[in-house]
C-alpha cells in the first residue's frame, strides 16, 4: 500500500501568535489558501472553503468541520467527506496544522493530512488525491511564506 500521509513543513519569520491568526482567520486564509473562506473557529464548528481556480470552469466548494482549536499551537479540521454526511473518522480526511515556536520569533508550521487509508475510495483515486494535495499544500504554503516575506521586506 502506498504512503497516504501528506506532510509539509515550513519555517516562518514571525511569532506563533501571528502565524496562528494567518491560518485561522477567514480574511487571512483568503490571502494564501482559498478564495472565499467561512469558518466557525471552535471544536465542531462548520466552515467552507471555495477555490476559484483559473483552470477550472467552476468553483470548488469544500465543506469542513473544525476538530481542534488550541491557540497558538494546533488547529485541525476534517474535509473530503461525502455530500450530506457529517465528516467523521472513516469518511473524511483530517488536516492538522501544528505550530512550534523557534528561536528568534520564528515559527515552524507543519501540515499533516491523514485518514485517507480508511476511506472507501479506489486505490487509484487515493493515489491521485495524495499527489494533488502534496503539490497543493506545497503551493499554498509557499504562498503563505511569501506573505511573511512581503510583510518583512
Amino acid at each position: 500500500m502506498a504512503d497516504l500521509t501528506i506532510e509539509q513543513e515550513i519555517l516562518i519569520d514571525a511569532p506563533a501568535e501571528v502565524v496562528w491568526r494567518t491560518i485561522t482567520e477567514p480574511d487571512q486564509i483568503a490571502q494564501w489558501f482559498a478564495d472565499r473562506v467561512h469558518v466557525d473557529l471552535q471544536s465542531g464548528g462548520a466552515g467552507s472553503l471555495v477555490f476559484e481556480g483559473k483552470a477550472a470552469d467552476r468553483a470548488t466548494h469544500a465543506a469542513l468541520v473544525v476538530e481542534t482549536v488550541d491557540p497558538p499551537r494546533q488547529f485541525s479540521f476534517r474535509w473530503g467527506h461525502p455530500d450530506g454526511e457529517v465528516p467523521l473518522p472513516g469518511n473524511s480526511v483530517l488536516v492538522a496544522f501544528t505550530l512550534s515556536a523557534e528561536s528568534g520569533a520564528r515559527t515552524r508550521l507543519r501540515v499533516v493530512e491523514t485518514g485517507l487509508e480508511v476511506i472507501g475510495w479506489p486505490e487509484d483515486e487515493k493515489a491521485r488525491y495524495v499527489e494533488d494535495h502534496r503539490h497543493g499544500w506545497a503551493h499554498h504554503l509557499g504562498r503563505l511564506e511569501n506573505l511573511f516575506v512581503a510583510k518583512s521586506g
